[in-house]
């Protein structure tokens, strides 16, 4: 068998290869190796520069240029041709560099000599780590081989940064996962934490990208491939009774199945790869590429592509999720979860969560709050600095997360966290105190629940009643339609557990942000004003009439409580109740149980129902205003954008004045009202909505306590009066005035 030759890009990986075996510093291995490149290339430069932060490049090592301007030439993403690559993530290939657009003369390098120029991004699964640069006086293109070996390359830098081969002086060369770092996300929950990581999901780390065997390496990947591949075909016989979830799982054994693919990570095995640095130089390139992408199916691929090539890395070096325990004060650290991944650790287990994605309104969010335990959520960056033990302190008061902090940082927080102790204390004093303002108004506090683990802390927390019981939860977690029985099982244990209490269930509430794993999604532009809640049961009566039957079955001769949501005009409400009143005739013909009494409801969330006819009012026996949707609904805000829904007060003087609308029209015939919300469970907030005429709101349990305790010590007459001046002075919210009389009392 004839020897196989030797290509380019194996011949730069091996002699690579010595030079990181060397015993040196990280600037001296740096330099070694733009001097290796430069002269295995035949090139007059090489450089390498590194990401002082995310938005500045610096000039870490250089063979060719002026060596006075490594670590003082520095340049901002996008600046320069440099700059354009790291910017692209993709290669520049030039004959003549002073020509091309975005070309910057720096004349501190002494680059305005050098003709033709080569540049790679040096890159990790979309984490931007740097660029590699050749570049000759001659005016020259440089051939597909050439970038392909200086692509190759700058992988195996990639890979070798993550080790920590190039720690140094300056900021670019500070060793990875060390020093302190700061992350400003979104508060997804509020509340403070402090304790250890714990990835959801950590990342593999590849301690050999190269290697002299490459048929050794292309086994290993074909076994791999084949496990994979095994593996993904019985996730698709498990699903054939599911029309769309098998849908999903075709398209994603797609992927597995693409010779191409597989035909890529072949290639750079041949040139020089071990198999894993070959899936995760593929993964790289292709995330790349797909993210660039115009078309959004496409961009939407990607996180099935990356689950393929994480279960790839896993097959390949052994590492993976299973069998790691949970730490003691563990803060769990993903990307993103569903609310079955977040239910499996437990309240027990977590004491914050921190996403890199994730929306106010996510399921994880939604759990969070059950749990009353902190959620920063957005937190950019966060997955490529943590590794899981490291010291963290999750702010969700203001959305920020710090990772590795100092001892100043440690003590601040520390102080923070024993003033809310401190807090806690005093609410627990007033837990079983009736909530009565200083001038004799009555004001009821309820908390919102979704999961029978919310439904312990009902006695704890000093609510009188669940205002809330999310029922879409159940729905969430599972990959099927739950059963009748099973519903009906769970919502009576719900009411056991409320101990006579009141509970009020919301009937499913998805669509939006909400998808069921096992209902196609529609397909829709904007889904938080598309087929969602009431809309979805309305037209899915099957659906509808299995929960209301389950919920006449859990009552079992109790008092029930319904409540419908989202309705936007008066007959959707009417057409659901009939539904309802259809299951209590079924049920009594079947001689079941009905109901000791029966109240139904419904959510306002839109602003059409404040000006709904007078008979919806009449006919509704109860009325919850959703503060969520109708203030993103009222301000034409999406509460998912940080750019809009920050600019829109919940105090705005006209927000206020349609809350109080609300409440007059249902005063006008008699009919309860409540605000149920985040901002219901912000103790200035709820001051003002009780100074409107609310005396029921419904929040999460932690919030309780701090309400109660405002509550208390107010004069709501006093209150009304310091929003009614502002309003006649025309300010355009009441806080600043209303925080001035607090002040003052």
């Amino acid at each position: 068998m004839p020897a196989r030759k030797e290509t380019e890009s194996r011949k730069l990986l091996r002699r690579l290869q010595a030079v990181m075996a060397e015993d040196c510093r990280g600037q001296e291995r740096l330099d070694r190796i733009t001097a290796m490149v430069a002269d295995s290339m035949g090139t007059d430069v090489c450089s390498i520069y590194l990401h002082r932060d995310a938005d500045t490049l610096e000039l870490c090592a250089t063979r060719g240029l002026n060596a006075d301007a490594v670590h003082v030439t520095r340049m901002r993403i996008g600046e320069g041709l440099v700059g354009r690559v790291a910017r692209r993530r993709a290669a520049i290939n030039t004959a003549d560099a002073p020509g091309t657009r975005g070309f910057r003369y720096m004349p501190e390098t002494g680059e305005e000599v050098f003709s033709s120029f080569l540049g790679v991004p040096v890159q990790r699964v979309g984490e931007r780590l740097g660029v590699l640069v050749v570049q000759s006086k001659s005016a020259r293109t440089y051939s597909d081989d050439e970038v392909y070996a200086l692509e190759v390359v700058a992988m195996v830098l990639a890979e070798m940064a993550e080790l920590g081969a190039f720690t140094g002086e300056g900021e670019a060369l500070r060793a990875p996962h060390a020093s302190q770092v700061l992350f400003r996300g979104v508060t997804g929950q509020e509340g403070a934490a402090a304790g250890v990581v714990h990835l959801h999901d950590p990342r593999v780390v590849i301690t050999k990208p190269i290697s002299d065997d490459p048929e050794s390496e292309n086994t290993r990947l074909l076994d791999a491939i084949e496990k994979l591949r095994l593996s993904v075909d019985s996730m698709l016989d498990a699903a054939q009774a599911d029309r769309a979830q098998a849908e999903v799982i075709e398209a994603y054994r797609m992927f597995a199945y693409s010779r191409s693919w597989l035909r890529r990570m072949e290639a750079s095995i041949d040139a020089g790869l071990s198999a894993e640095a070959a899936v995760e130089k593929e993964q790289t390139a292709a995330r790349t590429r797909m993210e660039q992408a115009g078309d959004a199916y496409l961009r939407d691929r990607l996180a099935d592509l990356d689950d393929l090539s994480h279960r790839l890395l896993r097959m390949l070096t052994g590492q993976g999720r299973g069998g790691t325990p949970v730490p003691d004060g563990a803060i769990l650290v993903a990307r993103n979860l569903g609310p079955g991944e977040l239910l499996e650790y437990g309240a027990k287990k977590l004491r914050g969560v921190v996403l890199e994605e994730g929306s106010v309104g996510s399921h994880a969010a939604i759990v969070a709050r059950a749990w009353a335990i902190p959620l920063v959520i957005q937190a950019r960056g966060i997955l490529q600095e943590a590794l899981s033990g490291d010291p963290i302190l999750v702010d969700g008061d203001q959305g920020v997360v710090h990772l590795r902090p100092d001892d100043m940082v440690r003590a601040a927080f520390d102080d923070k966290l024993a003033m809310a102790a401190d807090a806690q204390q005093r609410y627990a004093a007033i837990r079983d105190t009736p909530c009565v303002t200083r001038d004799g108004q009555r004001v009821e506090l309820l908390m919102n629940a979704g999961l029978m683990a919310d439904l312990p802390s009902l006695p704890s927390s000093g609510a009188e009643g669940v205002g809330l019981f999310r029922t879409e939860l159940q729905f969430l977690v599972r990959n099927h339609v739950p059963r009748r029985g099973d519903l009906a099982s769970l919502y009576a244990r719900v009411m056991d557990a409320a101990g006579g209490k009141p509970v009020t269930f919301r009937t499913l509430d998805i669509g939006s942000d909400k998808v069921l794993p096992y209902m196609k999604a529609a397909d829709e532009p904007n889904p938080a004003l598309g087929w969602r809640a009431i809309r979805v049961g309305l037209d899915k009566r099957g659906v509808m009439r299995m929960q209301l039957q389950a919920l006449i079955r859990a009552a079992n001769g109790r008092p029930l409580r319904v409540m419908f949501p989202f309705v936007a005009q008066m007959e959707e409400f009417l057409e659901a109740r009939a539904h309802l009143t259809r299951e209590l005739h079924r049920e009594r013909s079947l001689d079941h149980p009905l109901p000791a009494s029966l109240q139904v409801g419904s959510m306002i969330e839109t602003p059409s129902m404040a000006f709904a006819p007078r008979r919806f009012f009449q006919e509704a026996d109860f009325i919850s205003i959703g503060g969520n949707d109708l203030k993103q609904f009222f301000f034409a805000a999406d509460r998912e954008n940080e750019r809009v829904r920050r600019r829109y007060d919940t105090l705005n003087v006209s927000f206020l004045s349609i809350v109080e609308q609300i409440v007059a029209r249902c005063d006008e015939v008699g009919t309860p009202v409540s605000f149920c919300g985040e901002d219901a469970g912000r103790p200035v907030e709820a001051l003002c909505f009780a100074a409107m005429g609310l005396r029921c709101l419904s929040m999460r349990p932690a919030s309780i306590g701090p309400v109660k305790h405002i509550l208390l010590r107010a004069d709501l007459g006093q209150v009304r009066d310091v929003i009614a001046r502002a309003r006649e002075a025309g300010e355009q919210s009441v806080r600043e005035a209303v925080m001035a009389y607090l002040r003052t009392r």
